[in-house]
């Protein structure tokens, strides 16, 4: 309160605000006042007692009085003291001023009348704009114009040597002739660093594996991703070394891990391993306790030796708290989901098993038996049929919240129908690919002809045309992605806001229908023209829905509600049509 108040100009005051101009500034040659008090010299004997002789120039801080007093608000402090106080509050006024810290919101109201000398510290040292908005904008540069800000000047220097120190993310694109030196002396200037992500144009090996390592010992979290034409040179026992050297590591993914070869992992601290681009593993031990999430993304070679039932013997007997299961690859088999099942692997709450050919029904029934709270379960590329949708839904109807059956040629639209109506949390369904025509994704070359578009009724093509209905209450995002085999489709669906129908040609527009007022976006890459104007039309918030365009009355017994036109209604007004249109949202056609 009193902090917005002005205060009148004391003797006191007056000194104490001059000795501390002369603590900055110095006293200046050819000065007619006196240095203690102000006042001019001619025919002035001053009664203050001389200030304390100590070698630094900055020999005394301007701090702010307590409001309980009234004699001053400003005192005078030696040095000792202010560095005594700055030991108590690390954060004082004085040491944010210099180290050019982030400034805190004061909490009292004498803190708030300190605020006009403060601001007037930070723009002595950074060129008229406040330290506050300077720190601002400087943490929001990339590294390189980080780099190229330090070069203007001594502020902007230690404003930008701090923002590296306090960092505790940084995202770094290595370009192909990089040096390892220059990337490690970047990494040493963020001691506090705790998240790497690293994008690799040049080749990833042992050598940057160990800088990394050195210089950041307190990385919590570390992303490699390769760029097209690099590649990841790192060994299985490499890798080992650096897991067991960080104890604080809990977060890796790495990508192009096709050199590992074998490798031996420990960890106490580790709870989320991603590895890519795998090949022929010969062996494979997980000593990680607290993992939590596993990602083995394999090669799509069809020479890969990789024993995954081994694999996953070792996963249920080492990593006790899996929850998120993720793996793909081609050698996936039944005999991998029983070992799978024999883990007994308790918290597991999203399995992911992609581009195995070799599961089927019987391996759904093993899942079902063993994990029966899925949240999310993931079979595409499987050969599970309608019976196995049909097992899912028996078995997680009250937990699945994400189903994906991907590219399963033995779904159809009938198992499709039956999942959504038996789920009812369902949220997310991919079925990409699997009401799939083979003739008419590869188009001979009689049917590219002219007579294409003239099919008759009883050819192969018109046979596997497919019907979808879909009415669902929760459904967010639906994936009909290469459905070539559909030809009509009906969704009701209030939720739903992301539809992708790309590369749906047998699409008929007079047979499709959306009923999703909270539609966003629609994918129709791929898609007839035709098709795609259906499509906008229908989503298209300047088609006006009929449903409440007329004012509605009761019959005079009450037993059904008819509709009134607009002369027979006395009580309608030209500003009060607004209010007939239903609001909608905007869709957004995606068809390029």
């Amino acid at each position: 309160m009193h902090g917005h108040q002005p205060h009148p100009v004391t003797p006191s005051r007056l000194a104490a605000y001059s000795d501390a101009l002369l603590a900055k500034k110095g006293k200046r040659r050819g000065n007619y006042n006196c240095g203690r008090c102000g006042q001019p010299k001619k025919g002035h004997v001053c009664d203050l007692p001389p200030p304390q002789s100590v070698t630094d120039s900055n020999s005394a801080a301007v701090t702010p009085a307590d409001s309980s007093t009234s004699s001053a608000a400003v005192t005078v402090t030696p040095l000792c003291t202010v560095r005594q106080a700055q030991r108590q509050q690390p954060c004082s006024n004085l040491r944010r001023a210099l180290s050019f810290d982030v400034r805190e919101a004061p909490d009292s109201d004498d803190e708030r009348g300190d605020d006009e000398d403060m601001d007037m510290d930070m723009d002595i040292g950074s060129g008229k704009l406040p330290m506050s908005c300077l720190w601002e904008v400087l943490r929001r540069l990339p590294p390189p114009s980080l780099l190229s800000a330090a070069k203007v000047c001594k502020g902007w220097r230690d404003v930008s040597k701090n923002l590296w120190k306090a960092a505790e993310e940084l995202r770094l694109r290595v370009q192909a002739k990089t040096q390892v030196g220059f990337v490690g002396s970047v990494l040493q200037k963020c001691p506090a660093l705790v998240r790497l992500s690293l994008t690799m144009e040049s080749d990833m090996d042992s050598t940057m594996l160990a800088c990394i390592a050195f210089a950041c010992p307190n990385l919590e979290s570390l992303e490699i991703n390769m760029c097209e034409g690099s590649s990841n040179h790192v060994t299985g026992d490499e890798l080992g070394r650096f897991l067991a050297e960080k104890r604080c590591l809990t977060t890796i993914k790495m990508e192009g891990c096709s050199h590992l070869g074998s490798f031996v992992l420990c960890s106490n601290t580790l709870s989320t391993l991603w590895l890519s681009d795998l090949h022929s593993l010969s062996k494979m031990v997980f000593n990680l306790p607290n993992l939590n999430e596993i990602s083995l993304d394999f090669s799509r070679q069809e020479n890969d030796c990789t024993d995954l039932t081994s694999m996953m013997d070792g996963l249920g007997r080492t990593c006790p708290k899996l929850q998120n299961i993720h793996i793909a690859s081609l050698q996936l088999s039944h005999s991998v989901v029983l070992s799978l099942a024999a883990a007994n692997l308790r918290g597991l709450r999203m399995l992911s098993l992609v581009l195995g050919p070799e599961i089927t029904d019987a391996s759904v029934v093993a899942i079902s038996k063993c994990y029966s709270n899925l949240e999310l379960l993931d079979l595409s590329g499987s050969s599970i049929s309608d019976s196995g949708l049909g097992m899912i839904c028996n078995a997680f109807p009250e937990t699945l919240t994400r189903l994906l059956v991907a590219l399963c040629p033995n779904i159809t639209s009938s198992g499709i129908q039956f999942a959504t109506a038996q789920l009812p949390l369902l949220e997310l369904m991919d079925c990409g690919m699997t009401i799939c025509d083979s003739d008419a994704l590869y188009p001979t070359s009689e049917e590219r002809s002219d007579s294409e578009l003239q099919v008759s009724p009883s050819s192969k093509l018109h046979l596997t045309y497919q019907k979808l209905f879909i009415k669902h209450s929760r459904l967010k995002k639906l994936s009909l992605w290469g459905c070539s085999g559909l030809d009509s489709l009906y969704l009701s669906c209030p939720n739903l806001n992301d539809l992708n129908l790309n590369s749906c040609k047998s699409l008929i527009p007079e047979k499709l229908v959306l009923q999703c007022p909270k539609l966003e976006s629609v994918h129709a890459i791929g898609c007839q023209g035709v098709l795609i104007q259906a499509v906008q039309a229908q989503v298209s918030n300047d088609s006006d829905s009929l449903e409440n365009r007329y004012s509605r009355k009761r019959m005079a017994d009450g037993s059904k509600r008819v509709r009134i036109p607009f002369s027979f209604n006395q009580q309608l007004v030209d500003y009060d049509k607004s209010s007939w249109k239903i609001q909608k949202r905007r869709c957004r056609v995606v068809a390029e």
